[in-house]
């Protein structure tokens, strides 16, 4: 009864999506238009229910069910499984994309009727494609011929963490939201109304997406930094780039879509990136389910990869072709003033961005083409993305900075004085640093560029508080009224702040990393950097889902001995382990990790041999890793207050 019930529910969402999308075709239609795609959402809200009714239940009858849980599955897993494969996170697409759809639906009628039914019409088109994925080849309702007694149960790296919970949904939300601006674009062309309407009118629904994506990038990364037990939080995996690629073009949208609200420009080209931007998160979805490029987390493969293609294909022949047909509409309504203007910078910046972009696809792509063309395998490894990527973000960097401190239209001399100190004290930031013992040159730079963007944001809230303190306000209530007053331009200042403290995090583990990787005996000592690390013992204990064997570590840092024997107090004890779950080939390691502002050690169990009681553990001290996290932080901070309505008169 549940496959039948979740099966009728999508088809009733799928004739909801294809009626309303009639409906929006007709002049007349509009009427009819809301209860359809809220008719769409609340159905397949319907199937996402049932389908994690079977989830928690075990009902291994349906073959999705069966394939990603057991009955030793936490429950939170089996409500994450929802995620864990093809079908259900297709699904889970798909709800939120309905959910969306019926948002846009009911909060955007008014101001704009025209543009407003294209938009709806585009989503209710989008909606219909996925459903019919999900009723035929994708369907997460199908059953097995003989129900298994057990299930398979979900794959080990997804279970081992519970940012699994957190992470897909964020990046997926921030992926489907990208369709929001995308609609609004091409309805845009479509009703042939001025540009600008779409821009304004889809601006809170892309800052919300980039925020979401956002967060589930910096969540990805942490993910990836305490289960993959590689030391690291970054590989240019396929699958990280495919996340990153629209985030970078988003990125450029939200400020080509500023400098055209400011100074009219920047028009075609903001259309171009908000089709860009979705059509990568369908590029991301294809890679990421298709199985066509190896990855250490692509988790599943099917034969959808062609109806993917089909659907990047439509996107693309359908935006060129009325952008084309709509080029005299989107011609810019101004121009760039000066060089030394944040219009001008806003160019540049997209300029790099986009560079960016094209560097990160090409290296993602290039194995496949290469493979397609002449059979052989090939792999573009870190060094090729650290080399072309470093040098475009620094200069990203500086642009960052110096658009803080210019102003729209032309900067006066006071700005560009402004401008040559904040430049003069990031230099001197520098110095300071090579001056300390930072040898890379690259480091050296790095550190300047983000003291520059740093400077540049906090002198900027600084001049706007000294205003408002010398009309008689505390420090406090300035700054608060300020921030308040202005939030959206002071959101965009904190999300730069946070960026330049991640870009610090990166630079500072790179620079300084330190790995060892060492044979022990239990109760044997060695000294890693600063820290001695002692191997207490070795340890094993079965739980319902998976057999653990850890190894805890004793660590004493800041030259304290540390005993062989067990007598004395350590400073903190690491449990780093290795998990074996049940259908799994290889064990699942969970490193031991002490963080704190100043460095991260990172211990990870490589193998054991209990008979002579030896372990082979990896060390790694990478300074500055938690900056990467609390920098995400501070930047998901600012695409909420970004998101918050302004006061009303």
């Amino acid at each position: 009864m549940i496959a039948l019930g979740g099966w009728i529910s999508l088809v009733a969402a799928a004739a909801c999506a294809v009626a309303g999308l009639a409906a929006c075709a007709r002049p007349r239609g509009g009427r009819r238009v809301v209860p359809l795609a809220a008719g769409m959402a609340v159905a397949v809200t319907g199937a996402v229910a049932l389908l994690e009714w079977a989830l928690i239940g075990g009902d291994f009858s349906i073959r999705y069910v069966a394939a990603t849980t057991n009955r030793t599955t936490p429950l939170a897993f089996r409500v994450a499984a929802l995620w864990g494969a093809l079908e259900g996170s297709l699904l889970l697409w798909t709800w939120l994309l309905a959910a969306l759809t019926a948002g846009v639906a009911v909060r955007t009628r008014a101001p704009a009727p025209r543009l407003w039914r294209g938009t709806v019409g585009v989503l209710l088109g989008l909606c219909a494609f996925f459903l019919l994925l999900l009723v035929g080849p994708a369907d997460p309702f199908a059953r097995v011929p003989t129900p298994p007694a057990d299930g398979t149960g979900l794959n080990p790296l997804l279970q081992n963490h519970p940012l699994m919970i957190l992470h897909p949904p964020l990046l997926y939300l921030g992926f489907v939201g990208m369709a929001v601006p995308y609609a609004f674009a091409l309805a845009s062309l479509l009703a042939g109304r001025d540009a600008e309407d779409w821009v304004v009118v889809s601006r809170p629904w892309t800052l919300g997406a980039w925020t979401a994506l956002t967060a589930g990038l910096v969540l990805g990364a942490r993910w990836s930094y305490d289960v993959l037990g590689w030391g690291g939080y970054w590989a240019w995996d396929p699958v990280e780039n495919a996340a990153l690629l629209p985030w970078l073009t988003a990125t450029a949208l939200v400020h080509s879509a500023m400098a055209q609200v400011r100074r009219g420009v920047l028009r075609a080209w903001t259309v171009v990136l908000a089709a860009a931007t979705f059509w990568l998160t369908l590029f991301g979805t294809f890679v990421t389910r298709s199985g066509v490029l190896a990855s250490v987390h692509a988790f599943t493969q099917s034969a959808i990869g062609p109806a993917l293609l089909a659907g990047l294909a439509a996107v693309t022949v359908g935006t060129l072709a009325a952008l084309a047909w709509r080029v005299p509409d989107v011609r810019d309504a101004g121009s760039v003033a000066s060089v030394a203007s944040r219009d001008a910078l806003m160019v540049f910046n997209n300029a790099l961005l986009l560079a960016m972009a094209a560097t990160v696809f090409v290296g993602t792509v290039f194995p496949l083409a290469v493979d397609v063309a002449t059979g052989q395998k090939v792999t573009v490894g870190p060094p090729f993305f650290n080399r072309a990527i470093t040098p475009l973000g620094l200069v990203l960097l500086a642009l960052m900075g110096a658009g803080t401190v210019l102003r729209w239209g032309r900067s006066s001399p006071a700005d560009l004085r402004r401008l040559a100190r904040t430049g003069g004290l990031a230099a001197v930031a520098a110095s300071a640093a090579a001056a300390a013992g930072l040898r890379a040159p690259v480091a050296v730079v790095a550190v300047g560029a983000v003291a520059f963007v740093a400077l540049a944001q906090l002198d900027e809230l600084a001049r706007g508080v000294r205003a408002l303190h010398r009309g008689g306000r505390p420090v406090p209530a300035a700054m608060a009224e300020l921030v308040l007053r202005h939030r959206h331009r002071y959101a965009g200042y904190v999300v730069h702040l946070g960026m330049a403290v991640v870009v610090a995090g990166i630079v500072g583990s790179q620079a300084a990393r330190l790995e060892v990787h060492r044979a022990l005996r239990v109760g044997e000592v060695i000294r890693v950097g600063p820290y001695a690390l002692r191997v207490d013992e070795l340890r094993a204990g079965t739980y319902p889902d998976r057999l653990v064997v850890w190894a805890p570590v004793s660590v004493a840092d800041g030259g304290t001995a540390l005993a062989a024997s067990r007598d004395q107090a350590p400073a903190a004890v690491l449990r780093p382990s290795q998990n074996f779950y049940r259908h799994a080939r290889t064990p699942v390691p969970t490193p031991g990790v002490r963080s704190t502002w100043r460095e991260d050690l990172y211990v990870v169990l490589l193998g054991f041999d209990p008979g002579a009681q030896t372990v082979v553990l990896r060390v790694v001290i990478s300074p500055l890793v938690s900056w990467i996290w609390a920098g995400g932080a501070i930047m998901i901070v600012g695409g909420g207050l970004a998101l918050w309505p302004p006061r009303r008169p």
